[in-house]
């Protein structure tokens, strides 16, 4: 695990961040005023339910969202002291993939079938390092072999589809880590990854951060990954971040409901239960929220004022904060 220096200034900070979309059932509020720091060298976990925001968090700080029909509506995302909203689309385009970086979750959609995979390798290092071009391809053969692609000569001239799944993400992996970014941000990066390449591929990334220094952030449902890699973990739920805590906090003491639920949902090995734990309910409708707190419709401890008023953040510990009014 990676140990942040807390004393030094963020190297990103999130404030305020709201992302919507515009559908014909109304406003999607798909990311509604998410707030964190990330210090260099630390990893930070976001993890919660499908549809809670957390990749539209990440695709919002590169700057990828589709407009139409998704808008950045108010924010800051503060990158090595450069606000990224207020840079043109030029600007923004020398700062994706050397600065910050993205490792999606399905290779297939990421990787284009018609280039080899050392054109799309190559590409980066072409646009971002300023290196005679005869070395270009020697850099991309590097980054291959730190991934751990064998016969990486080879591979270099194959199509993604000659490829398994685990060695198309490790190339996925290496395009993200070619430039050296100051943030790498991994959404579900082990999906389809089996158990044994996953914690090669993890324990690779863990490897790349101490020698480098980068700051991650991993996008997650797996609480396993998150106590392995993380500092830091984010908790989100219909587009806000509920619970924020370290890693020790957030698993020893949950303080938000929501929380509580997803640690629970974990299948424990030494207890013996006829049923799995279950969150009972549905996510609310993003386009249709109610005006207290999302997750009243299905929390146990719910009271009168929790669906009247949204919650603010209160603090739990140093560093510990929870959006639940049992906390007032």
């Amino acid at each position: 695990m990676a140990t942040a220096n807390t004393s030094e200034a963020p190297v990103l900070k999130v404030e305020n961040l709201r992302t919507y979309f515009r559908t014909r059932w109304g406003e999607v509020k798909a990311v509604d005023g998410v707030s964190f720091e990330l210090r260099k060298g630390e990893t930070l976990g976001i993890v919660g339910e499908s549809g809670s925001g957390k990749s539209v968090t990440v695709l919002s700080m590169m700057r990828l969202i589709p407009i139409p029909p998704g808008r950045i509506v108010e924010g800051t995302i503060t990158l090595d002291g450069e606000d990224l909203l207020q840079l043109s689309e030029s600007e923004m385009s020398k700062v994706r993939g050397s600065k910050i970086a993205l490792i999606i979750q399905d290779p297939m959609t990421s990787l284009n079938p018609v280039f080899t995979i050392g054109n799309q390798v190559t590409e980066a290092i072409r646009i971002h390092q300023d290196i005679p071009k005869r070395s270009v391809m020697e850099k991309a053969l590097e980054v291959l072999r730190k991934v751990n692609i064998p016969a990486a000569e080879t591979r270099i001239r194959d199509y993604p589809h000659q490829l398994s799944g685990g060695m198309r993400q490790r190339v996925v992996g290496a395009i993200g880590i070619s430039c050296q970014p100051l943030v790498l941000i991994a959404d579900e990066p082990t999906t389809s990854l089996d158990v044994t390449i996953q914690a090669q591929y993890l324990k690779l990334l863990r490897d790349l951060q101490q020698e480098s220094g980068m700051s991650l952030i991993f996008i997650t449902h797996d609480f396993g990954i998150v106590a392995k890699m993380c500092d830091r973990v984010a908790v989100m739920y219909a587009g806000k971040i509920v619970e924020e805590g370290s890693v020790r906090d957030i698993f020893n003491k949950p303080s938000h409901p929501y929380t509580e639920a997803l640690l629970a949902s974990v299948p424990k090995m030494e207890e013996d239960v006829d049923r799995l734990y279950a969150i009972e309910g549905q996510p609310p409708l993003l386009h249709d929220l109610p005006v207290g707190c999302s997750f009243a419709d299905r929390c146990p401890y719910v009271m009168d004022r929790c669906r009247e008023e949204y919650p603010p953040e209160f603090p739990v510990d140093e560093g510990h904060y929870s959006a639940c009014w049992r906390l007032a």
